[in-house]
């Protein structure tokens, strides 16, 4: 495992980086009674020797958007006492592989999805068995909502995303599928709207969840650029890449 002494300008920029976040995330208004956001630091095209030093600076849970890259990672680095947040697109057909590593999938958008995690979870705790392991804790799942316009949706078609009116068809699929868990709700602020109005809009909905779902309290909403907004409208998880581990470096 690489120390701290080994790597000291990567390890003394990241815990400046991670302090100014911390910092920010503490002096973040929020509802009156809600404790202070769980802190997730999106590590994608990072290398595992980030995470190694994040996890020596006190980072317990980290996001990845990409399947083979999280696997790798999660493989290599399982040693760490970390928590594997699944946070991108998923594949139905990459589902069995999530399950081997990931704590939560945070973006739930289809009844096949949750039907491929559901499947993925049998098999896992089968293969548990097989090999003598403990069985796996239940599968965390938000709901990723779109909150972007009729306008923007038809102009970029592809991206994820439950429209709200189809929430509650996909949380009693979830609730009602053994192995998984329904957690709450994800969105990500439209670019052409304010992001405090869309993560009210979010708390709105979570509040609509609730009613029938009334564990399902978790809210993952917020970025670098508007992890405040997101805060002071009740998100209990902060997804933060840039403001931790600086410029993305080039895909290759």
């Amino acid at each position: 495992m690489t120390s701290l002494s080994e790597l000291p300008s990567r390890a003394d920029e990241l815990r400046d980086r991670l302090q100014r976040v911390r910092n920010r995330i503490a002096a973040a208004g929020r509802p009156a009674g809600a404790a202070e956001p769980h802190l997730i630091v999106v590590t994608k095209y990072f290398p595992a020797s980030d995470v190694e030093i994040l996890a020596e600076l006190g980072v317990r849970e980290v996001g990845e958007n990409k399947d083979q890259e999280a696997a790798a990672k999660a493989a290599g680095l399982a040693h760490l006492d970390l928590a594997w947040h699944f946070i991108g697109q998923l594949q139905s057909n990459k589902a069995k592989s999530v399950v081997r590593y990931a704590a939560s999938v945070h973006s739930v958008d289809r009844p096949s999805l949750v039907t491929a995690l559901g499947r993925a979870m049998a098999a896992e705790q089968q293969r548990r068995d097989g090999e003598g392991r403990p069985p796996r804790a239940d599968l965390s799942c938000f709901l990723q909502v779109e909150l972007r316009s009729d306008a923007a949706r038809a102009a970029d078609p592809g991206r994820g995303g439950a429209l709200p009116a189809d929430l509650a068809m996909l949380a009693d699929a979830v609730a009602g599928t053994p192995g998984l868990v329904l957690s709450g709700l994800m969105a990500v602020a439209p670019l052409d709207q304010d992001a405090s109005g869309a993560f009210a809009r979010l708390r709105e909905l979570s509040d609509q969840l609730r009613a029938d779902h009334p564990d399902a309290r978790s809210i993952s909403a917020g970025m670098s650029s508007d992890l405040e907004a997101a805060a002071a409208h009740g998100a209990t998880h902060l997804r933060i890449g840039s403001d931790v581990l600086g410029a993305r470096p080039p895909v290759r």
